[in-house]
């Protein structure tokens, strides 16, 4: 009161009652009384109980809380279930290939089918998991300045292919470059994923048409504002049949399609969103049932020329034997194998399962080896540790990293490192361990000329 006296207006909420009940909560105003000349002869207090209120505030957010858990473990559902129905078809085709290939005098085509069908079941699992790390955010991308336009005009002849001679394809860009920073192969990746949507959802055939503009602002989607800034807006707009309201807020979950069995995982839209999002950017979809869609892709626009692609053919070894690999790998089938196929291409190898192993036979004698070829993610050291203690210590020692999923280089890129995505093709072995590339001579250039006589 004596605040009020004083001519200050204000508003407190405390708790007032016997301490031995249910103490209400009060919400008090407290407000000068003044006079017609404005002098101020008293003070004035209302109160009001929002006992009730914010009890019932507190139900909502348990509630809301209690629903939020329960969409998070629904998604995790259908998550789980997509993979396995997919992953369980994939290991039946590699299941049955392999109890086939071994049937006593089986003839040489049929084997050769067999090991066809067992690598084609491996590059669609490979796509897969790629597709779920980029939907989750956790794809290790590869970002360089690059012309949409270009990108674009060089996918047109591509496109043109998937969508069919039904359907007419055009483009809409614009003089200027429009230069964004993103990973080209997962920007190709995104738009043939919305031209394919956009074909199945023209299955009589239509128009097609692929705009790139630059753009001051990137509006507000779901539930985030506008932000303003320079972007790069690249829209894919059909003549389709349109999405439902009841679906727009779906298009872009995993797994979840309205195509029939067999024809989609319904990845490619989760692929877009991921991209997108670990780009800096967004997508927006703007739809009319029974008039076509809209699918624009905002990636940030950056200044200055485009980054030159060295286009010279590395140096290859003259031969691979004496050429002498530390292999570090904590998963033993994983490493055995990578073992024996180097072995079987002429390299000399140690195997070390964990950091500290590959740090105790670099302390013997580093320069013994022509290169490390490691793991990333492995017990002992988080992430690309062993990496960077390896760049410090034996900054001339070429490195080659090895990730099926790294969280860290999500976030952080490569750190100039060279890496391989699991799967691994054996033929990725030889063709990494005899690249060449001339620079600084940190594990970052990681130039696996020989760097000394062969032994």
């Amino acid at each position: 009161m004596a605040r009020a006296l004083a001519a200050e207006a204000y508003i407190v909420a405390e708790e007032f009652g016997d301490p031995d009940l249910a103490k209400p909560r009060w919400k008090v105003s407290y407000s000068p009384l003044r006079d017609r000349d404005g002098r101020i002869i008293g003070a004035f207090h209302y109160a009001r109980d929002i006992s009730a209120r914010l009890r019932a505030e507190v139900e909502l957010a348990a509630t809301q809380d209690a629903l939020r858990q329960s969409q998070k473990m629904e998604a995790i559902g259908q998550l789980t279930g997509g993979v396995t129905h997919d992953f369980n078809n994939l290991l039946t085709v590699i299941k049955s290939s392999t109890d086939l290939l071994k049937r006593p005098s089986l003839p040489p085509e049929r084997a050769a089918r067999y090991v066809g069908a067992i690598s084609a079941s491996v590059n669609r699992a490979a796509k897969l998991t790629g597709q779920m790390l980029a939907f989750a955010r956790r794809q290790s991308l590869k970002p360089t300045k690059f012309s949409a336009c270009d990108s674009v005009r060089a996918l047109s002849g591509m496109l043109g292919t998937l969508i069919g001679s039904r359907t007419d394809i055009g483009t809409d860009l614009p003089e200027e470059t429009c230069l964004v920073n993103a990973d080209p192969n997962q920007f190709d990746t995104a738009l043939i994923n919305i031209v394919i949507n956009a074909r199945d959802a023209m299955d009589g055939g239509g128009r097609l048409t692929v705009a790139v503009r630059a753009v001051e602002e990137m509006p507000a989607v779901r539930t985030h504002s506008g932000v303003p800034g320079e972007f790069v807006a690249v829209s894919v707009s059909d003549t389709g049949i349109g999405i439902p309201e009841e679906n727009l807020g779906r298009i872009f979950e995993p797994f979840f399609t309205t195509k029939g069995v067999g024809k989609g995982t319904g990845f490619g839209h989760s692929q877009v969103f991921g991209f997108a999002k670990q780009s800096g950017g967004d997508v927006i979809v703007k739809s009319e049932v029974g008039s076509g869609s809209t699918f624009t892709l905002y990636l940030a626009r950056v200044a200055g020329g485009e980054r030159s692609v060295d286009t010279q053919e590395p140096e290859p070894l003259i031969d691979r034997h004496g050429t002498f690999i530390l292999v570090v790998e904590d998963n033993p089938d994983v490493g055995t194998f990578a073992v024996q196929t180097l072995e079987d291409l002429g390299y000399r190898t140690v195997l070390a399962k964990d950091a500290s192993e590959a740090l105790a036979e670099l302390a013997k004698d580093a320069d013994r080896f022509d290169v490390v070829f490691t793991d990333v993610v492995m017990p002992g050291m988080n992430d690309i540790d062993l990496a960077h203690r390896i760049r410090d210590e034996h900054p001339d020692l070429p490195l080659l990293l090895a990730s099926g999923y790294s969280h860290v280089l999500s976030q952080n890129g490569t750190y100039g490192f060279e890496l391989l995505h699991k799967p691994i093709r054996s033929s990725s072995y030889p063709d990494s361990c005899t690249r060449s590339r001339r620079g600084s001579g940190a594990c970052g250039s990681w130039a696996i000329s020989r760097r000394r006589p062969p032994r």
